[in-house]
């Protein structure tokens, strides 16, 4: 009976020890500390972060780093072998292989980004409406979604980009962000009907708050997660979009240069394994640069909701 009774006295004074200065602290950080500090504790997340830091400014301090105009050609210098003047050789029409691996760079970054943003827009919008409002709204907006989903994706933009003959960097983002946007609604839709049925939302909607205030304030913020999240996503696939179509002939005219463009130049070569500075370069930074943005959309993801690491 003491034992009994001793063991009994030991969980009571278990159950009752104060909370470590660890879990006060955690009970006291907000969300987006907890979220900052979930996402720093990922190692690739933030090898990813630094990689891409590092291929963003010195795509962006290319006239810092090069003399050489990548669109100026020079006929009697034309396939040369990388040098002092020329670090990574020039191509067939006398372009510096190395002026045009930074200024690619960024185009090819700027190309991602901007259908990024066009896409997040244009998702966030319509997947506002159609998870908030629901009935005609919802299904109208969800036929249009399901219209452009029939189509397989490749074969659409191919399409598109080629009726577009004289296909500019502007017309070449816009067509494309008109085109990525409904997975991103889709999923933005899934989170607004579980959303608008909490009860902070009934609570802003009883009190008089309009709809547009109660999806600034309530809904958009609590579903910032899957926005981000997906719009690294978009990033990294529109960054080998981009590389794909230029590379079979599709994608931004001559002489704007791009990572897709220098791999494409290089196989019209049919010179692959004498001349791997002519592809090597570009290859690796397409890769390295997908790869960073994975790796950080990995660890937003993990940041924002810590259950889907355990899930895995």
């Amino acid at each position: 009976m003491a034992d009994k009774h001793t063991d009994e006295q030991q969980n009571v004074s278990t159950t009752q020890q104060p909370e470590t200065s660890e879990s006060k602290q955690k009970k006291n950080d907000s969300p987006t500390k907890l979220i900052l500090k979930r996402f720093v504790r990922n190692k690739l997340a933030l090898a990813g972060i630094i990689t891409l830091l590092i291929i963003i400014t010195v795509s962006f301090s290319a006239p810092l780093l090069t003399d050489h105009d990548p669109t100026r050609t020079d006929m009697l210098n034309v396939n040369a072998e990388p040098s002092d003047e020329h670090l990574l050789g020039t191509n067939p029409s006398g372009q510096d292989n190395f002026a045009r691996l930074l200024y690619g760079g960024q185009v090819s970054i700027q190309i991602g980004f901007y259908i990024t943003l066009i896409v997040t827009v244009i998702g966030v919008v319509l997947g506002s409406l159609s998870g908030y409002y629901g009935g005609r709204v919802d299904s109208l907006i969800m036929r249009v979604t399901d219209l452009f989903l029939i189509f397989p994706f490749l074969l659409l933009v191919l399409t598109v980009v080629t009726i577009l003959e004289d296909t500019s960097l502007l017309i070449f983002v816009v067509t494309l962000g008109l085109i990525v946007w409904p997975n991103i609604t889709r999923i933005l839709r899934g989170s607004y009907l579980s959303l608008r049925e909490q009860e902070y939302v009934l609570s802003a909607r009883a009190i008089g708050a309009s709809d547009f205030r109660i999806m600034r304030k309530h809904l958009i913020p609590n579903a910032i997660g899957p926005i981000i999240v997906n719009a690294t996503v978009v990033m990294a696939q529109m960054i080998i979009l981009e590389s794909g179509l230029s590379f079979l002939g599709f994608g931004i005219p001559d002489p704007t240069p791009t990572w897709g463009k220098m791999l494409e130049e290089a196989r019209n070569l049919g010179v692959l394994t004498q001349r791997p500075f002519e592809w090597f370069p570009p290859g690796i930074m397409i890769v390295l640069t997908v790869l960073s943005i994975n790796f950080i959309g990995d660890g937003l993801r993990d940041a924002f909701d810590p259950k889907s690491r355990s899930r895995r």
